[in-house]
């Protein structure tokens, strides 16, 4: 597997800040650090700062597709080096899947890509957002554009350090080279 392009989903905007449905984008600007200055294009804007070339959407959630295609061909990659990292509801907070070639699951961001790549062949990394203590199922669509509490929010970021020093290294380095604070 070798990662290109990774691409943190979530929706533009100050009142989708801080929302589940964003935390493909907090993933990356976790990953990037504060200081990260990122070029913007029409649908995405990015770092390049090793590989892959780290990237967070400017589209709404259920038009990834757009920003997802028009970063494969800006940075003229395949869809089998492509890492998609968004939310998942049916994962307990604080746990993650990464999965391949697999179905959207009714997650309308992929399914976005999915129609705009005409593949489901690239990689997701799915981070769960399923409140811990649930008593009964919420529904997707009433979680995802709730605010983040902070303690979750400290969870998540836990998360994405595991993630980025476990799962995302290449010879020896933080893979992006960007990596985490």
């Amino acid at each position: 597997m070798e990662i290109k392009l990774l691409v943190g989903l979530g929706n533009p905007g100050k009142e989708f800040e801080n929302t589940y449905h964003n935390v493909g984008q907090l993933f990356v600007d976790e990953l990037a650090g504060q200081d990260a200055k990122f070029k913007k294009e029409k649908y995405f804007e990015y770092i390049k700062a090793g590989k892959p070339v780290v990237i967070k959407t400017l589209t709404f959630m259920n038009q990834s597709g757009g920003a997802a295609i028009a970063a494969k061909k800006y940075f003229s990659v395949k869809p089998d080096q492509i890492l998609i990292v968004h939310d998942d509801s049916d994962i307990p907070l604080g746990s993650f899947k990464l999965s391949f070639a697999r179905s959207s699951a009714g997650h309308q961001g992929i399914e976005s890509i999915i129609k705009s790549l005409r593949t489901n062949r690239f990689y997701r990394l799915r981070i769960g957002v399923k409140p811990l203590h649930e008593i009964r199922r919420t529904k997707a669509n009433d979680l995802v554009l709730k605010k983040i509490p902070k303690r979750e929010i400290k969870i998540l970021k836990d998360l994405f350090r595991e993630i980025g020093l476990q799962y995302l290294k290449a010879e020896g380095k933080a893979y992006p080279a960007v990596g985490f604070r």
